[in-house]
């Protein structure tokens, strides 16, 4: 029981493990086998690793874990850290969102004032973010908006180092050689089921955060900016029954300039807020926010029989009615319905903002090697294989299942830690 206990808490509370059989060996140069692994040989009868899901529906503990991983990613890139160097506090940095356009109104909380159906509605109410007159709704452009998203948000990125160069005096050829514009930025649902986009975009010097920006670079510069980039973004969208679609970003814009924890000016949003925000929102999906599916619809008629709120199920049925149009089909909306025709990835950066999520999974996996070194060997003890010295490594794995026994899962959840607290852990 012991060991099953030690095997289980390397899970960290995941509840929906991939179970792998197989073997592992190691050995040196000269080949001496430095440790082998049955997973007969295991307490589980099989290798347990973390299912990794970043959405909180399907695992909190992996979903956690992406969260604090977001926002070390992005910490990293606002005061330094992870490789990146601290000198991008001093940087020219903005937090914006950028919202859908409307497909028509529905159901709100007005900062003053009543709902446009005349209630007051609670924070909890289940009608927020549906249409006043599901009829009358734009599904079609909705769901194509959701789509094209993520090439929206790339033709603004062209536009942004235009708008910058532009107010800069410079070209952009010669605008490369003077600065460079880095971001994160994570997508989240609106409650009608619309994705809109948090961004911190920060300016930085030639070759990114190494280098201090020039001196004409300033936030009120990078705000205009990136105000008057979104108002020229708009792409074209598909031709549907002799309607023409084009999508751009919606009039609510909010860019607010990120200053130092120790700010005292009257618009205070520290580093860390910004930080925390955007990770909360990197472990949300259409789920969380819209009451729709986690997971892949395979057939339509399955919706009708869910659970799901009547306008995400109207928003599933037009990706699915959508996804069996020839011209649509590089959109994949069938295969996407589940995110209401959303494909891109939910946080995405430029490669100079910070540090990566992979690097920062390679430390903790380095990290946990160690520390099952440590344990077979001892600390200090020269049993233990030299760090540097080159390593062979032979291993079959297959495909077992997911998810724990029912006596694994009554242990699991003994031994699950306490959920963590906005933005923990902050160091390192």
């Amino acid at each position: 029981m012991p060991a099953l206990m030690r095997q289980l808490s390397g899970l960290a509370g995941c509840t929906t493990p991939i179970r792998l059989t197989g073997w592992r060996t190691e050995t040196n140069t000269a080949g001496e086998v430095l440790h082998h692994l049955e997973s007969s040989d295991l307490p589980a009868g099989s290798l347990l690793l973390r299912c990794g899901n970043r959405r909180t529906t399907r695992c909190a503990s992996c979903a956690e874990t992406y969260r604090r991983d977001t926002f070390h990613l992005i910490t990293a890139g606002l005061t330094g850290g992870k490789g990146t160097p601290q000198t991008v506090a001093a940087h020219p940095r903005v937090f914006a969102t950028f919202t859908a356009p409307s497909f028509g109104p529905v159901h709100n909380r007005p900062t003053a004032g009543r709902c446009r159906c005349g209630t007051e509605h609670p924070a909890g109410d289940p009608a927020l973010g549906s249409p006043l007159d599901p009829d009358r709704y734009d599904y079609q452009a909705a769901v194509l908006w959701n789509a094209h998203a993520g090439k929206l948000w790339a033709r603004f990125s062209i536009h942004l180092r235009r708008e910058v160069a532009k107010r800069a005096g410079l070209t952009q050829r010669e605008f490369r050689d003077f600065a460079r514009i880095s971001f994160g930025k994570v997508a989240e649902y609106q409650k009608r089921g619309a994705i809109h986009f948090h961004a911190v975009i920060r300016l930085d010097g030639p070759d990114g955060g190494d280098t201090p920006p020039p001196d004409w670079a300033t936030p009120e510069l990078l705000t205009d900016a990136i105000r008057a980039a979104a108002r020229r973004t708009d792409i074209p969208g598909p031709l549907l029954d002799g309607r023409e679609h084009r999508f751009a970003f919606g009039t609510q814009l909010d860019i607010r300039t990120i200053r130092s924890a120790d700010f005292t000016g009257p618009v205070q949003i520290t580093e860390r807020a910004v930080a925390a925000y955007i990770a909360k929102y990197a472990t949300k999906g259409a789920e969380t926010a819209t009451g729709t599916l986690d997971r892949p619809v395979r057939l339509i008629a399955e919706i009708t029989h869910l659970d799901i709120p009547d306008h995400a199920r109207r928003l599933i049925r037009t990706c699915w009615t959508l996804g069996n149009r020839p011209e649509l089909a590089d959109l994949r909306l069938r295969a996407w319905a589940h995110m209401l025709g959303f494909r891109g990835h939910f946080s995405t950066k430029t490669r100079r903002y910070s540090t990566t999520l992979g690097a920062l999974r390679d430390a903790r996996a380095a990290w946990r090697r160690a520390q099952a070194l440590e344990h077979l060997h001892g600390p200090n003890t020269p049993d233990a294989p030299d760090s540097e010295e080159t390593t062979l490594v032979l291993s079959h794995w297959a495909f077992a299942g997911t998810g724990l026994t029912r006596g694994e899962a009554w242990l699991a959840q003994a031994l699950q830690p306490a959920p963590g607290t906005e933005g923990e852990p902050t160091h390192g």
